[in-house]
C-alpha cells in the first residue's frame, strides 16, 4: 500500500511539473501590450487585426442592419470634442467609420487625433438620422453654417467597440 501511494504521489508531481503554465504566458501577453498600447475598455490583443483597407471592403459588402465581429487597425481622423465619447477611423479613400463605445463604458483621450488604435468589436451599416448627425458635428465643432447644411439621412459605415488599444 505504502508503495503504490509513493508512485500516486511521483505521478502526481512528474504530471504537474510538465504542465504548460499559461497564466504565466497570458501575464507577459498582457504585459507586452501594455507597454506598447494604451488600452480602453476590455483588454484586447493586436493580434489578427486587419489593415483599414481590408475593413473597408468587408463593409461594402455589407448591407444596412448586417453585422459582423471584427479586429482592425486604423488612424483617428477625430474625437468627440466634448468628451470623447466617438472617434471616426480612417479606412482609406477618404471613407471613415464611426466609432462609438459599447454601452458608453469608456472613452477615448480628447487629444487622440492622428493616433493610431486597434478597435475590437461589431462592424455593421446604418442609416444616420438627420439630427444625430447634426449632434454629432456640433460635437465636433462644426459652425452653424455647415451643421445647417445637413438635410438629408447618411448612410453609414459604423463600429461599436467594447476595446481599444492606441500606441503610445
Amino acid at each position: 500500500m505504502k508503495n503504490l501511494l509513493k508512485v500516486c504521489v511521483v505521478f502526481l508531481l512528474v504530471f504537474t511539473a510538465c504542465k504548460e503554465n499559461s497564466t504565466e504566458k497570458k501575464d507577459t501577453k498582457t504585459a507586452e501590450a501594455t507597454t506598447s498600447f494604451d488600452s480602453f475598455g476590455a483588454l484586447i490583443f493586436d493580434e489578427g487585426a486587419i489593415d483599414s483597407k481590408a475593413m473597408l471592403d468587408r463593409f461594402k459588402s455589407l448591407k444596412v442592419g448586417d453585422t459582423i465581429n471584427v479586429k482592425f487597425a486604423s488612424k483617428i481622423d477625430e474625437v468627440c470634442s466634448k468628451k470623447g465619447c466617438w472617434m471616426k477611423l480612417d479606412l482609406t479613400d477618404g471613407t471613415q467609420t464611426m466609432v462609438r463605445f459599447k454601452d458608453y463604458g469608456f472613452f477615448m483621450p480628447l487629444d487622440a487625433k492622428d493616433r493610431e488604435v486597434i478597435v475590437n468589436g461589431k462592424a455593421f451599416v446604418q442609416e444616420t438620422s438627420v439630427a444625430d448627425l447634426k449632434h454629432f458635428a456640433e460635437d465636433a465643432g462644426k459652425t452653424k453654417e455647415e451643421i445647417a447644411r445637413i438635410t438629408m439621412p447618411k448612410v453609414e459605415f459604423t463600429f461599436e467597440a467594447d476595446g481599444v488599444l492606441m500606441k503610445k
